[in-house]
């Protein structure tokens, strides 16, 4: 195997690549584009590793992902790199359409012609979200691999957009590729616009923890490392044309969230001004926010012979206790790239 990672400095990228570095003697070839999100401090000390050959490009220009593949011939390819805040899509849904969809694309058409005619075993393992799925009301049952398309948001939209092409092109062209959908992911290296990395630095400093509409929107949280296990099962043994729907069943509403961060913080590092969910303010919610999101993933664990290992009160802490850990990270990006500012609210 030679592994083709797209977006391997990101979040859940640099999970993944640290992984498959370290429990594999393949080579990784990372295309990263560095955007705000990019961390390269991610990867440690793996980043110069000579295994690891980060190429920086745009998944969107093609001339450079097809020499790519000329370069360093991946067998297989796990497609991550995506524009993914759902409050930065409703401010400007434009470039979650260029990367998610026209990058996806590339990527499709870059493989199919690297693959074609080559014998060999070729995985194109396509990374997603539960958020394809729409939102679910208080009782329904979990999303699974048979769950209907319902996307709400610009974000939502052009996944879902991504996931039909990775099919198309397994049906039509016989590409052996196959989609992954997960939960929301938590765990060090998070940017800190999403909710859990945004909550600890501003209680951190005092400042308001904001509460979209009442607090009670529910979503099945998962450790990326439990995540960055799953994918790297599924992509030595995933099936062409399958769905692995990947997640805890740790279902967690917002506000529950919020107070469990505020506690913890309260235990680690006590605020001489008082406990920390005096800082919880209810801002307007986020225009078409879906109400619950949650994973039935019997189906994946089934088939791959896995399943997350990581509370959420444990991973929990163990996060908290990063952040705390390497201000020298997050400290730079609160400064020069994102203070901690609204965001979703152009609508």
């Amino acid at each position: 195997m030679t592994i083709l990672i797209t977006g391997g400095l990101g979040f859940i990228g640099s999970a993944v690549l640290r992984r498959l570095l370290a429990t594999t003697d393949e080579a990784v070839v990372n295309i990263d584009a560095q955007t705000y999100a990019a961390s390269p401090e991610s990867l440690g000390e793996w980043r110069h590793h000579p295994r690891h050959i980060h190429i920086r490009a745009d998944i969107c220009d093609a001339a450079a992902v097809h020499a790519a593949f000329a370069a360093h011939a991946p067998t297989h390819v796990m497609h991550l790199a995506a524009e993914s805040h759902v409050d930065r899509s409703i401010d400007g849904p434009a470039p979650f359409i260029r990367t998610n969809v026209t990058g996806t694309l590339v990527m499709l058409e870059a493989a199919r012609a690297a693959w074609a005619g080559r014998p060999g075993e070729h995985r194109f393992h396509h990374v997603s979200t539960d958020e394809v799925f729409g939102s679910l009301g208080p009782n329904d049952p979990p999303f699974d691999e048979h769950t209907p398309y319902d996307p709400r948001s610009p974000y939502s939209a052009s996944k879902a957009a991504s996931d039909h092409l990775v099919r198309a092109w397994q049906h039509t062209y016989g590409l052996p590729a196959f989609v992954s959908n997960t939960t929301n992911n938590y765990g060090p290296w998070q940017f800190p616009e999403k909710l859990i990395p945004l909550v600890t630095l501003n209680a951190l400093n005092g400042l308001p923890l904001p509460i979209y509409g009442d607090g009670l929107q529910v979503r099945d949280w998962i450790h990326v490392d439990d995540h960055a296990e799953a994918l790297c099962i599924a992509l030595k043994h995933g099936k062409p044309g399958a769905t692995y729907c990947l997640g805890p069943r740790q279902e967690r509403t917002n506000m529950d969230v919020v107070r469990a961060i505020c506690a913890v913080l309260d235990r680690l590092r006590p605020d001489p001004a008082g406990p920390r969910a005096r800082l919880i303010t209810y801002v307007r919610d986020r225009p078409g926010h879906d109400l619950r999101y949650a994973m039935d993933p019997s189906g994946a664990e089934a088939a791959l012979g896995w399943k997350a290992r990581i509370g959420f009160e444990e991973g929990l802490e163990s996060t908290i206790r990063w952040y705390l850990d390497h201000e020298a990270w997050w400290g730079p990006i609160r400064d020069q790239k994102y203070a901690g500012e609204r965001l979703g609210s152009a609508a």
